[in-house]
Formats: C-alpha cells, structure tokens, sequence
C-alpha cells in the first residue's frame, strides 16, 4: 500500500514472443510433488488442481498478539489465504524463526493459504530507511527452517513493493528481481515465489509487464508469480483490464496482491479489479485486515480488529459482488472439506430467557468420507445478534452468520458429529434458521 504515485505513463507492450523456457517434465513432476507449482500461467497445488487466491493482508509485523484471532476471523468470513506481513528487523523489529513457524502452523491450522512478506524493502530508493531486495533474501536465508517442507501451504513474496519511482526504482527492477529469485532458488528454497512491480507495487511504468516474461524465464524452477498492487493509478475498468490480461494472454502467473476500495492518491476501481480477477481466475488479496494508520485508516476491513464491526470496505471485499464469499474455493491440499449434496444434517437447539438465549448446534456429517475444516452458514430469521461462540469461531454480517471450525472441532468422521455453541440477544421473536449450508452443501436439519 503506497504513500506517493506519480501519473500513468509507458508504451505498449511488446510483441508477447518472449520464450518462455519451459520447465523439464523432471523439474515439473518435482515441482508437483513439493507443492504450489505454475502451469501454463496458473497457480496450481500439487494435485495439479488451480489455486485462486481469495484473501486479505494481516499486518501482522505490527500486531503480533492480532495474529491468532485475526486468522481465524478472516478464514471465518470466507477467505481461502492471508498475506502476512514480516519484517527482516531492518525498519522494524524482526520476525524470527519461531515466530514465523508460528505463523504458518496458525494459517495452516485455519486453512488459510499462506502468503509471506518481507515489508522493509518497501519503495527503497525513495523510502528512508528502505532495504534492497539482497536484504530480504538474506532474511528468508535466516528463517528458512521455518518454511522448510511448508510448500504445499506457503508462498514467499521476497521483497514488498522493493522499488520506488524514478530510475532509481524502476531501472534495476528487472536485474534486481531475478538475482533475488537465483538466490533463491540457490540456497534451496523450492516454494513458488511471489515479486512485487516497481513504483511502490503499482507498475504505472510498466516495467513489471514488459520484462515479465525475462524474469520468469529466469527462474530455473519456472515457479514465480507477479504480484501488482492497485490503488490509484488503477482508477478506471479498461486500465485495470488491459494489464490484468496483459499477463493472461502471455500465460503470465499474475496476482492482485494489494488494493482498497479508495486511496489518497486516487480512487481504485475496485468493482473492476474483483470482476475482473473473477472473469480471468486471478487471485486478489486486499488490503487490510485492521491497524492502518498515517492518514489511511479508511482501508482498515474490521474496527478495531473486531470481526463485528466491519467497515463499509470490509463488507464490500467479503460479501459484495464478486467478492471473498461469492468466489472463494479453499486450496485442494487442504484435503476433503466438501461433503457431497444432502450428506450433511444439523440440529439447532435453543433455550430462551427472552431477552438472551443459548444455542446448541450438531452437525452430523451423513455422508462416507470425513470432513477436514468447515464453515456452517445460516442466517437469523428475527434479527437476532451473536454473542459467545464456544467450540468454534462465528462471525456475524447482518443477519447472516459463518461459523468456522476450532483446531479440536476440525474433522467430522463419516457418520460422526461436531458440537458448538453460542448466546445472543433477541428483542422477543427468536426463530430457528430456515436453511443451513456446510462448505456450501446444504444440510438436512434435524
């Protein structure tokens, strides 16, 4: 998320001949069988299946002790990843190997794909106190062990937004990125790896998606995804559509890894970029969970980080036209998560004091295969608000309410059964919900 843009500007694309030197069936079969490999220009997991990124950004460099609440909050609202900020200890203090290892067992224990950042490369060139890329790499050097046999559930974006503008920011971009990807891939990272565009992640100089294809092809695993980040230089449909399929059309593995719904340096189309990325299967990650501050607190999603009171953007970015709810598929490696039609039953019970009640819900998972994490939607019929949630974490939006599994409640055996509960409050009428859906099954009720 930038602080300065300068305006839009560059030439066309050249011709898309650019070789693309495709992976040997050894390096590709090697590739599969770690984790997140590319394909043809898609993101894919190691069955082979198509991963599309549906997430948000956690900040988490500035609030390690949000962390753990946030995931699950954000898994709980429908995201199927998280793009976790570090940092290399260079602007801010360092996240060291445990507290990184931490990281990735929470997004994998919420199934969360997990996307990690080195923040403080962030618009070196212009940025005071801004590192190169050679210092990210030097950083994920030191906690590799941390992401160590974690490719199956975790992507490495080396450097955040590691240029500025200006010569100084956009010249060295193509050089810079693929000595950062050959020093990765030399000290043994084989995770796909995600690079940030120049001009503070934003690319109004198009370097990023004219020199794309040299720098994928440099990557002697074939396994990078670009990463562009949308504020406002993408402020109108056709700017965000023509680079967006820039990169499709060449078979380019392009990710919207930052954007908000509004920015001071203009207004981002954000009705675009969401349909956009729905019409061409290219993930998005918006931009922020919660904590935002110097003058751009309106891209925080959640107030407060309370998953209750969710801002106009965070509702717009989860529940809004194309949006995380409409379009997100959790990631294959998480295994079976979706039970077959009709093969689900769920029974609501209630005890009312009036004003305040209980509510215990079982799902009975009917069908011949368990199912590892879930989500239970519902909605209340009468207005009724959420209170505790116990055995699960629930979030609520209006009247609609998803649930989402504890670690201890993960899998429902085949022909086994979870529990949980919650209080709310209700002004009188206090019905049960009409319909329920399991991982987007819907339930029998019983």
């Amino acid at each position: 998320m930038r602080k300065r843009l300068a305006t839009a500007a560059g030439a066309l694309l050249a011709a898309a001949a650019a070789v693309l030197a495709a992976p040997s069936p050894a390096q590709a079969e090697a590739s599969a069988a770690r984790g997140f490999h590319v394909t043809d220009g898609r993101l894919v997991d190691a069955s082979g299946k198509d991963v599309v990124l549906r997430g948000v950004n956690h900040a988490h460099a500035w609030y390690p002790t949000r962390t753990a609440q946030a995931l699950k909050d954000i898994k709980a609202l429908g995201a199927n990843s998280v793009r976790v900020v570090l940092a290399t200890g260079d602007r801010w203090a360092r996240n060291d190997t445990a507290d990184v290892a931490a990281i990735v067992a929470q997004c994998k224990q919420n199934r969360l794909v997990c996307v990690l950042e080195a923040h403080d490369t962030t618009g070196y060139g212009e940025q005071d106190g801004a590192v190169p890329l050679s210092r990210a790499v030097d950083y994920w050097v030191s906690v590799k062990d941390a992401v160590k046999g974690q490719e199956k559930y975790v992507i490495l974006n080396i450097g955040n937004e590691p240029y500025g503008n200006g010569d100084s920011g956009v010249t060295p971009w193509t050089a810079g990125t693929k000595d950062a990807i050959g020093r990765m891939r030399a000290a043994g990272f084989e995770h796909t790896l995600m690079v940030d565009a120049p001009n503070w992640g934003q690319d109004w100089s198009f370097t990023m998606r004219d020199h794309a294809a040299e720098v994928f092809a440099a990557d002697p695993a074939k396994n990078t995804v670009f990463s562009i980040h949308m504020y406002g230089v993408f402020n109108t449909a056709d700017k965000v559509r023509d680079y967006l399929n820039r990169f499709t059309s060449q078979r380019l593995p392009i990710v919207v890894g930052e954007f908000g719904d509004m920015h001071s340096d203009g207004d981002p189309d954000e009705a675009a970029i969401m349909s956009t990325a729905r019409q061409l299967r290219v993930g998005y990650l918006g931009w922020s969970w919660s904590g935002n501050g110097s003058g751009v607190e309106y891209l925080d999603m959640a107030t407060g980080f309370d998953a209750a009171r969710l801002t106009a953007w965070g509702r717009r970015i989860f529940s809004g036209p194309d949006g995380i709810q409409q379009t997100a598929v959790e990631a294959g490696v998480f295994g079976a998560g979706a039970p077959a039609a009709g093969s689900c039953a769920v029974g609501y019970r209630v005890t009312d004091w009036g004003t305040w009640f209980n509510a215990d819900v079982t799902i009975r998972n009917t069908g011949t295969t368990a199912v590892r994490g879930w989500q239970l939607a519902f909605a209340f019929p009468d207005g009724q608000q959420l209170g505790q949630t116990w055995n699960a974490t629930a979030v609520q939006q209006g009247s609609d309410v998803r649930v989402a599994n504890e670690s201890w409640t993960e899998t429902i055996p085949a022909g086994g059964t979870v529990s949980f509960g919650f209080n709310g409050s209700s002004t009188g009428t206090n019905g049960v919900p009409a319909a329920f859906a399991l991982n987007g099954s819907t339930c029998a009720k019983s």
